[in-house]
């Protein structure tokens, strides 16, 4: 996740590189990926299962139009086969797959080492996107007439191993939560990247979540993860979920974060 090509971390200090735990902060990300599985045990098949969920919830949401009410279309102009100049209008995300199967997700090879499970299907697509939210209090919403989507009520970032990075959800959910004064069992959806199946499957198994309550639109392995937008997009996705249930609720926001983090927040919609 930088400027610099696959193996070559760039001109690093030899400081950072004379410290075990400091020199795997330039691991590569599918690396950790592949600590994950291989030191808590999560197997192939149950990234490929956890991969072709999000597949086939992120269809059955757009098919729906769940998508429509938080995305902005943009319009650009394009080159076609021909090399002549059109315009088109992006108004969906185009790296949702639904005719993913189990069969095609098994016959892909390790994308990161040799007898690997980890794949360029049970992991986050490489996508470009943008996504912004508007942060205030309370007065000042209702000063300028602004609908109260969802209220901010915790958040936590702790830091994990560098090398199983992909973890940190499963640390930084919990210190949110009791922030929050709740449980896992008082919130009804949790929007968990998927950075990578692996990590996304640790989490949800070590926190015991239903995974009916885990990124009921799909996540990044279907939607994508472009750096910087993820998690804004991630309250997104959830707070317009929240709203069409109607009823009040809570929802927590997850990610990991490479050198070793995992951070947090809990949000609540206060019903219609």
């Amino acid at each position: 996740m930088s400027l610099s090509e696959r193996g070559n971390p760039g001109n690093i200090t030899s400081r950072l590189l004379e410290n075990k735990k400091a020199r795997h902060c330039l691991m590569p990300m599918g690396i950790t990926s592949e600590n994950v599985a291989e030191r808590f045990g999560i197997s192939r098949e149950k990234q490929d299962t956890f991969a072709l969920a999000s597949q086939q919830k992120a269809a059955r949401a757009q098919s729906r139009g769940c998508f429509h009410a938080e995305i902005v279309p943009v319009t650009t102009t394009i080159l076609d086969d021909k090399g002549t100049k059109r315009s088109i209008t992006v108004s969906q995300d185009e790296g949702i797959r639904p005719s993913t199967t189990m069969e095609g997700l098994a016959k892909l090879k390790p994308a990161f080492k040799d007898g690997g499970s980890t794949t360029a299907g049970n992991s986050s697509q490489v996508s470009d996107g943008a996504a912004a939210i508007l942060l205030a209090r309370r007065s000042k919403a209702e000063e300028l007439g602004l609908p109260i989507l969802g209220v901010l009520r915790s958040y936590a970032v702790v830091g994990v191993p560098p090398d199983v990075m992909g973890i940190g959800p499963a640390y930084a959910i919990p210190v949110a939560l009791q922030k929050a004064g709740l449980t896992v069992n008082d919130v009804d959806i949790f929007e968990i990247n998927e950075a990578f199946a692996s990590q996304a499957v640790y989490c949800v198994e070590k926190l015991g979540i239903p995974l009916e309550k885990v990124n009921p639109l799909g996540g990044a392995v279907a939607l994508g993860h472009p750096l910087g937008c993820t998690g804004a997009r991630q309250v997104i996705t959830l707070l317009n979920e929240l709203k069409r249930r109607g009823k009040r609720a809570y929802g927590v926001v997850s990610m990991c974060i490479g050198t070793g983090m995992g951070a947090a927040a809990v949000f609540e919609y206060p019903g219609n």
